[in-house]
Parts: structure tokens; C-alpha cells; sequence
């Protein structure tokens, strides 16, 4: 898989840093300084994975995670922002962001957390497991081989727990990774467990005290 990485900031100096020390990790990075070279930049190719600043000479990267997320869901978005409060990262979450790294950051850990999202897409834009099929590029889902109706949280929670299969997740876990919610109802999860269960969904078990674990 092409690891194929934009960043959109506009301070020159953590652009080289950033790119420095992900090319030395084997990822093509290109640095954007505006929204709207950003947009051309995807017009031309579209990335794996965009990291994005919040505060940009023309606009803010909330729009620009809105509207990548709409016409290219496929691409997970870091949101990479000295703006570190709880409201701004529950924002974040909330229209799509899969990450949010706050300024300033450690090299290492920023490395490490993009190196993660890279292997979270695998080697290609399906992920199958069980008796399901998911195809993240197109955000559609088959059960047995049959497509299957999922609404945008179920194929979130659906995939994450794939990705994630054989490990225990907590409800807490689950609510953060995929609602955005640092803490909040987990009887949320919960009902939608019980959604993909009906569908069809085969290998999603109750670890009594602990969460859920998709079984490989």
C-alpha cells in the first residue's frame, strides 16, 4: 500500500518537521499552507491520510474534515491543532475526525499514531472477517454476502471492531473511538451491539465486566 500522506499547515517550520520525520518512516508526505491548495492537491490525488490543522489563513480545518469526509470517506483525517480543549476535540470527532493530535506534539508519538492509522487501511479498502465484508472506500457492508443496510454509526462501530478483532474494547473505549464521546451514555453502544447482532453479525461477543471483542 502507498503511504501517501497530505498535511495542511501553514507554520513553515512544522511542516519540515513534520515531514522530516515521516519520510524517515517511509511516508510520502506533502505540505499544503492553504485550504484551497489543499483542495487542488486532492482534485489531483486523493491521500491515505490528512492531517489538519484548525486555524488557516483562508478558512478552518473543520470545513475542510467536513468536506473530505463527504467526498472522500475513505481517508482518515488527523486533526492536528494547538486548540486542545475537550469541546474542540469532541468537534472534531463528531464530524468525522479519526484522531486528533494536540500542538505541541512529540515526533515519536506522532509518528507512531500515523504509522497506526496507515495500518488500520491494510493493504487494500476491504475488510473481511467472519461473515462480513466491509469496504471502506465505498462504506458499504455484506452479511453472508448480502449487502446489508448499516447507518453511518453502526459501519463506524462494525469496522472499528474489526480492525480491532480479538482484542477486548470497553464501552468507554468504544464511545471515544467512535462517537468522539469522552465519557456519555454506553447504553449507546449497547443498542447498536444489538443492531449489527440482528443483522446478521457473526463473531461480536460480551465480555461480562470488560466490553466487547469481535472474535477472529
Amino acid at each position: 500500500m502507498e503511504k501517501v500522506l497530505y498535511l495542511l499547515e501553514d507554520d513553515k517550520s512544522i511542516c519540515d518537521l513534520v515531514t522530516y520525520s515521516l519520510e524517515l518512516a517511509e511516508i510520502e508526505v506533502t505540505c499544503f499552507n492553504t485550504a484551497e491548495d489543499f483542495y487542488e492537491g486532492v482534485a489531483r490525488r486523493v491521500p491515505k491520510v490528512a492531517l489538519l490543522d484548525i486555524m488557516l489563513p483562508d478558512g478552518n480545518g473543520y470545513d475542510v474534515l467536513t468536506r473530505i469526509k463527504r467526498d472522500h470517506p475513505q481517508v482518515i483525517c488527523i486533526m492536528l491543532s494547538a486548540m486542545g480543549r475537550e469541546n474542540d476535540k469532541v468537534k472534531g470527532f463528531n464530524l468525522g475526525a479519526d484522531d486528533y493530535i494536540t500542538k505541541p506534539f512529540g515526533v515519536l508519538e506522532l509518528t507512531a499514531r500515523v504509522n497506526a492509522a496507515f495500518r488500520r487501511l491494510g493493504s487494500g479498502d476491504e475488510l473481511t472477517a467472519r461473515n462480513v465484508t466491509i469496504n471502506e472506500r465505498t462504506m458499504t457492508v455484506t452479511i453472508d454476502g448480502k449487502p446489508a443496510a448499516l447507518s453511518n454509526m453502526e459501519f463506524k462501530l462494525l469496522a472499528y471492531l474489526v480492525r480491532h478483532a480479538g482484542s477486548v474494547i470497553s464501552r468507554d473505549k468504544l464511545l471515544t473511538a467512535v462517537w468522539g464521546y469522552d465519557e456519555g451514555e454506553t447504553r449507546t453502544v449497547d443498542i447498536h451491539i444489538a443492531r449489527l447482532r440482528k443483522l446478521g453479525v457473526q463473531g461480536i461477543e460480551t465480555v461480562f465486566g470488560a466490553g466487547y471483542k469481535f472474535s477472529k
